[in-house]
């Protein structure tokens, strides 16, 4: 069986401050979207959260349309959250959630065309049994993928598909694709996890119960952690932490109900000797595929971008009953551009520039003899 994990960074619709040449150039609209729907969720608005709004709209470009920034909307659906007089400032007329119905959505725009073509050659050569799949938009996204683009690449679809809907509103869930004889047989979701700060999972982390070709259950939970991308580092870095102690008390309650075959998976964006991680990397008995013996890095560390050893932030993770079973792993990076120049490592000829490249992260797989 090949068990592989991948960031496809959306099939094919992304938020456009996702979708810049850098992450640096969308970066602050992502954190300025975040804060106006956190201050537009309050029972009331106080006269600072007012002034607030109106500046996070002026810097978004919405201060004369709603739609008139590069990369967010007001949706102003019932009731009205503005005004805008013809003389003079924007102003806040609603007091409170519940003078108006609306939020803050950002735009979305389509994904390069060679770059899906080039996801679909991606998965189609790592060929795995079993797909954890990151930052996908939706099922029928996936299922279209499966159906139009894999084929049209020599790839075929997989049998099995599933996504559920997470906590981020940006379209960017976490998902599985199974070959026609690994059957999914339950989902377990945890969305709704939370702890005593509140909120726990920033999309999910399912658990997929899969039933092999050897009647053996594997155990996937797939996950996507917080970012490191905007909010503050101390924030982001707890929030994390959180994450990855509800991934182990879940883990843990998997091992204690006597499941034996478990993989955690996803990317982290974090790195193996980060605090964050320590809860799932240091104080379970799960095992790096990275460390064991018969695993093929590429010569390269990472995972994402330039594959640097701070970059490693991609994992599949394996109970001791799996990883005693693995007989080969490595990080497919032929999707991935390969530096400023696309020089660093080899890449399909597809790849003629970064924004045709399948996504920033590699794949990664394990063969594991079940």
């Amino acid at each position: 069986m090949k068990l592989a994990s991948y960031n496809v960074e959306n099939l094919f619709e992304r938020a456009v401050a996702m979708d810049q040449e850098s992450w640096a150039a969308g970066k602050e609209a992502l954190a300025l979207h975040a804060e106006l729907n956190q201050i537009l969720g309050k029972i009331g608005y106080t006269a600072s959260d007012k002034a607030r709004i109106v500046a996070i709209l002026k810097e978004l470009g919405l201060e004369k349309k709603d739609d008139g920034g590069d990369f967010a909307i007001l949706r102003q659906n019932r009731g009205h959250l503005i005004k805008r007089p013809k003389i003079g400032p924007i102003q806040v007329v609603a007091d409170g959630r519940g003078d108006w119905i609306g939020w803050l959505d950002l735009k979305i725009g389509p994904v390069n065309e060679f770059s899906v073509r080039n996801t679909g050659r991606v998965i189609g050569d790592v060929n795995a049994d079993v797909v954890a799949l990151i930052e996908a938009e939706s099922r029928p996204a996936l299922v279209h993928f499966g159906d139009v683009i894999m084929p049209a690449v020599g790839g075929k679809p997989y049998a099995h598909v599933m996504l559920i809907d997470g906590n981020d509103d940006r379209g960017i869930d976490v998902a599985i694709m199974t070959k026609a004889k690994y059957e999914i047989e339950s989902i377990v979701s945890h969305v709704d996890d939370t702890d005593s700060k509140g909120e726990v999972f920033s999309r999910d982390c399912p658990v997929y119960f899969i039933r092999t070709p050897s009647s053996r259950r594997l155990v996937v939970l797939v996950n996507h952690l917080k970012s490191k991308g905007f909010g503050s580092q101390e924030s982001s870095n707890d929030k994390r932490e959180r994450q990855a102690k509800q991934i182990k008390k879940i883990y843990m309650a998997l091992r204690s109900a006597g499941e034996k075959f478990v993989a955690v998976v996803g990317d982290f964006n974090d790195t193996p000797d980060s605090k964050p991680l320590r809860p799932i990397l240091q104080q379970t008995d799960l095992k790096d595929i990275f460390v064991h013996p018969n695993f093929d890095d590429g010569g390269r560390p990472g995972t994402f971008g330039t594959c640097a050893k701070g970059n490693k932030i991609d994992y599949i993770l394996l109970s001791p009953e799996l990883f005693a079973n693995v007989t080969a792993g490595g990080v497919f990076r032929m999707g991935l551009w390969g530096g400023v120049n696309g020089t660093i490592f080899p890449h399909y000829p597809e790849i003629e520039r970064a924004a045709e490249a399948a996504s920033d992260h590699a794949a990664v797989w394990a063969d594991i003899s079940l």
